[in-house]
């Protein structure tokens, strides 16, 4: 009896060993994104670090002094035109709004009681006209007391971003006194400080690339402003360089690297994505690459010049060899892949 059961656990090790090799013999290739290796003409460029500006900041500020009562936004907060963005304590305003409205009801029913002694000759001219100056005046004090109730509700003169909030509720406000700052930032300007001996190279169209690291991403950028006065302790020029930021990812104050691309060199160079190379536990740098047999093999390289989101290739790979770019997370050596 101890056989016969001996017997039948071998034959059931023996049968899920079997399937287990079956199940890594048809494990399934792992799917990978790849790209041919290229080469493209090396291009001589500078780089400089540049700063991240809004387009166009707008101060917005009561015209009339009183206390705070509400702040209806916050910073980074998007706005649009006519937004109310706080209110003023308005029980003065209201006060004088009032007392205007009854002199212009006490004015406009002396105008119509002496308006039939004028029509009938008997109302001296001088005192027709002190009647209608009276009327006159009640009426631009009622709107000047519209006007001021009106203007403790403090609107978005532009659409944008709140940059600062300079003050809060509770505070007085000043007039003239700036409340928010609004930002343009649906296109920025990276501001870059070029030396005087390399400003020449430099005009309205160079091409250029942005590389920004607090948000992992690159840009082209656009039309170039050329300041035209030098810093005098410097002696280096401020440029600016237009960037579309549809997505707003671009924020005042960052920091980017800037690079001007001026003139070809004749010289070819492999290039691939920056994220196509990764690094080994000893620091040295390879790449997946893909043969004949569709299996993953980790090949070794030196890397040149970053140019945007792609990096030179200087030794490791040829031309036309294929190189995986995305889902090399679980790829080791041999692995098959598809593409």
């Amino acid at each position: 009896m101890r056989k016969v059961i001996g017997g039948l656990l071998a034959a059931i090790l023996v049968g899920s060993c079997s399937q287990q090799n079956n199940q890594w013999a048809t494990k399934a290739p792992i799917r990978v994104k790849t790209e041919l290796v290229s080469a493209e003409e090396e291009v001589n460029g500078q780089t400089y670090v540049g700063i991240v500006e809004e387009h166009e900041a707008t101060a917005v500020s009561f015209t009339g002094m009183g206390v705070v009562k509400r702040m209806m936004v916050s910073e980074g907060q998007a706005v649009s035109r006519g937004q109310l963005i706080a209110e003023m304590d308005d029980t003065q305003a209201r006060n004088m709004l009032v007392s205007a409205e009854a002199s212009m009801t006490q004015a406009n029913d002396a105008l119509q009681r002496y308006q039939m002694l004028h029509d009938n000759g008997s109302l001296p001219e001088i005192q027709w006209v002190e009647i209608q100056s009276k009327v006159a005046q009640a009426k631009s004090q009622l709107e000047m007391a519209r006007k001021n109730l009106a203007d403790c509700r403090l609107v978005a003169p532009v659409g944008g971003i709140v940059g600062k909030k300079l003050i809060g509720a509770g505070e007085t406000a000043l007039p003239s006194q700036a409340v928010v700052s609004i930002l343009d930032i649906s296109t920025v300007e990276v501001k870059v400080s070029i030396p005087e001996a390399e400003i020449g190279y430099v005009n309205t169209h160079t091409p250029s690339t942005i590389t920004v690291d607090a948000i992992g991403q690159y840009f082209n950028g656009g039309r170039i402003e050329k300041g035209v006065v030098a810093d005098a302790l410097t002696h280096t020029y401020d440029v600016r360089i237009h960037v579309a930021n549809t997505h707003r990812r671009l924020l005042p104050g960052m920091v980017a690297s800037v690079r001007f691309s001026t003139q070809g060199t004749g010289q070819q160079a492999l290039n691939l994505p920056v994220t196509a190379v990764r690094k080994n536990t000893d620091g040295t740098l390879f790449v997946w690459t893909i043969d004949k047999d569709s299996a993953a093999h980790r090949t070794a390289v030196t890397i040149g010049q970053t140019l945007g989101n792609r990096v030179e290739i200087v030794s490791g790979l040829s031309e036309n060899q294929r190189v995986v770019t995305e889902g090399y997370q679980k790829l080791s050596e041999g692995t098959e892949v598809v593409f």
